[in-house]
């Protein structure tokens, strides 16, 4: 009977991840991550935060999923991965700033994300309001979902590292494909929560104020959506189509339309053309 490899060797473009070594180099130094968790396979990592939450967990958990076979997206939409390859992870955060403000988290994640894969992976990207991170293509590279768990907010992120094309959809990509190379999960997750930390720690600071943190700046700097002729689905199923003009100072998008301006919390962008 011939060999069939298993554990860290089964493949070897998809190692798994050190979750000892990570939680180590994570937590040292860190003024916000107090746990690194690694499992195999869960529903949802979003969802078992959650749960944590509820039980009065300190904000700085992190759950990391080598695979996620009931993930969620946006507008309950169903994400999922194939083993070991993405990087399918949630953080438990207790932001002291204004509800409002809250609607930042999920821009400020985009941020620290297209910061970490351009710094270790050298991939450019942009952000699609509000929780999309996009190839220079427009194809897609990770989704970010926010979700409040009573005093406390989950965030999870999904990005494709060595998603190969027939695993994907056909608006999806990966960084391998971008990059025509393996690359290494474990440096990508600890650039991104590093700048995860420093921006959430700034931005909470500053009780959530986007502006004199530079957040607001920032985010308009990465953000493809803003100054482009848009079509936004909103939660209810009904679509509006305008020009993308900015985002407010509670994260909202600014959308000028035939019927006048108006602000949007939520809803599934569509990018027409540059305005």
């Amino acid at each position: 009977m011939p060999h069939t490899p298993s554990g860290r060797w089964s493949d070897l473009d998809r190692p798994p991840l050190d979750a000892a070594a990570l939680q180590a180099a994570l937590v040292r130094d860190s003024r916000l991550w107090r746990s690194l968790d690694v499992v195999p396979e869960v529903g949802s990592t979003n969802a078992v935060l959650a749960a944590r939450a509820a039980d009065d967990v300190p904000e700085g958990a992190v759950l990391v999923a080598e695979h996620q076979a009931a993930g969620r997206g946006r507008l309950d939409r169903t994400w999922t991965s194939p083993p070991r390859a993405g990087l399918t992870v949630s953080v438990l955060l207790r932001p002291d700033v204004p509800a409002a403000r809250r609607g930042w988290l999920p821009l400020l994640t985009g941020i620290a994300l297209a910061e970490a894969v351009g710094e270790v992976a050298g991939v450019r990207s942009s952000l699609k309001w509000p929780n999309d991170l996009l190839a220079v293509d427009g194809a897609k590279l990770a989704g970010i979902l926010a979700e409040a768990a009573g005093t406390a907010v989950v965030v999870g992120t999904g990005l494709n590292v060595t998603t190969r094309a027939d695993e994907l959809p056909p608006t999806g990509s990966s960084l391998t494909l971008v990059t025509g190379a393996p690359v290494d999960r474990g440096p990508v997750l600890l650039a991104f929560l590093r700048a995860l930390e420093r921006r959430y720690l700034a931005w909470t600071a500053a009780l959530g104020d986007p502006v004199s943190t530079g957040l607001a700046a920032d985010y308009l700097a990465w953000c493809s959506t803003v100054g482009t002729e848009v079509t936004v689905t909103l939660p209810d199923g009904s679509t509006l189509a305008g020009t993308a003009t900015g985002v407010d100072w509670d994260g909202r998008l600014v959308l000028r339309t035939e019927g006048g301006t108006v602000e949007l919390a939520s809803g599934d962008v569509q990018h027409v053309r540059p305005a």
